[in-house]
């Protein structure tokens, strides 16, 4: 940050030309703790509840020191910042605190006393020391995260314990993590992500029917999303096998239908790409991405048999030819 921007003086008190730039930001923060130790100008409200403990956030931000108008650190320049948790990746006190006080699409500048950010002894050769710090804040979204890592952390027999809601809301917000993870062409991550949920569903010990029934319907959509992942990292084979897990819970899903018949095509399996595909269009005849895939299949199983009736021809002609020799 830099700036020597003048106010004039009222009465002789002192103009801002005797003031530092960070004085003067000061003037128009709260102080959010009461020590002046983290002080807070919100730019642009944001809007819900304010970001709990425990929270995954994804966030922009940069870190300033006074008279520099480059960032010591930022995210800025990243298309997709990364979603960090609070009390692991963000390890700043006083960045942590702002953070909570934060809402979603809200952006906000936090000065940090040396005690609320690098301390005494800074963080050489790039924080000197004792250094209060200016942190822009522009937080996209977050994920209350604590729930799922507090259940992850549990052993196989208290997860067990733990009722059934509970768990699917884990499950939940793992598949939301993973969605998020995939929004961004991170498929490892996502891939990641619904693994993870779907072996703490298939752990859990139920003779409940209806216990059952809902675990099935939280396993349905996580198999979908793993097939579609899985074509995204062109792995058509991975992809087929979580279709078709998705089919057997569903026969006439018409994602699994579709998302079997998009493998089948990856492997050059034509006509077993058609037969998935026309089963799903005539559960959705008016949908254009079955269509259009159905068509694409349709030309490639044609083409594949045009090629085997030419080879055939070529191999006949070649055998008369020999005979005749």
């Amino acid at each position: 940050m830099s700036g020597n921007g003048l106010i004039s003086g009222i009465g002789g008190q002192l103009t801002t030309s005797t003031l530092r730039p960070f004085e003067l930001l000061r003037r128009q923060m709260c102080d959010i703790l009461g020590d002046g130790g983290i002080m807070k100008e919100v730019v642009k409200p944001g809007d819900g509840p304010p970001v709990p403990q425990n929270a995954s956030v994804i966030m922009y931000y940069s870190g300033f020191l006074e008279y520099s108008n480059q960032p010591f650190e930022s995210t800025a320049h990243l298309k997709y910042p990364p979603m960090m948790k609070l009390g692991r990746d963000v390890t700043l006190a006083g960045l942590e605190l702002g953070l909570l006080t934060m809402k979603k699409g809200e952006f906000s500048r936090f000065m940090l006393n040396p005690q609320y950010a690098y301390g005494e002894m800074g963080c050489p050769p790039f924080i000197p020391a004792a250094a209060t710090v200016l942190y822009e804040v522009h937080i996209l979204d977050y994920l209350d995260s604590g729930q799922a890592d507090a259940f992850i952390a549990k052993s196989s027999e208290e997860q067990n314990s733990v009722p059934l809601s509970t768990l699917l809301k884990v499950i939940n917000t793992l598949r939301s993590f993973g969605n998020r993870c995939f929004n961004q062409s991170r498929y490892d991550h996502a891939k990641d992500r619904y693994k993870q949920a779907i072996t703490l569903l298939k752990n859990r010990e139920t003779q409940r029917e209806l216990h059952k029934e809902k675990i099935d319907g939280a396993l349905l959509p996580l198999y979908l999303n793993l097939s579609l992942t899985e074509l995204r990292l062109e792995s058509p084979q991975k992809a087929l096998k979580y279709g078709k897990k998705a089919l057997e819970m569903d026969a006439t899903n018409t994602k699994a239908l579709f998302r079997c018949g998009q493998a089948y095509l990856e492997l050059s399996e034509y006509e077993s790409a058609q037969g998935c595909l026309i089963t799903a269009q005539s559960k959705k005849p008016f949908d254009s991405d079955i269509n259009n895939l159905l068509k694409k299949a349709v030309l490639a199983c044609k083409d594949s048999l045009d090629k085997e009736k030419e080879m055939c021809s070529k191999m006949f002609r070649e055998m008369r030819s020999s005979v005749q020799l």
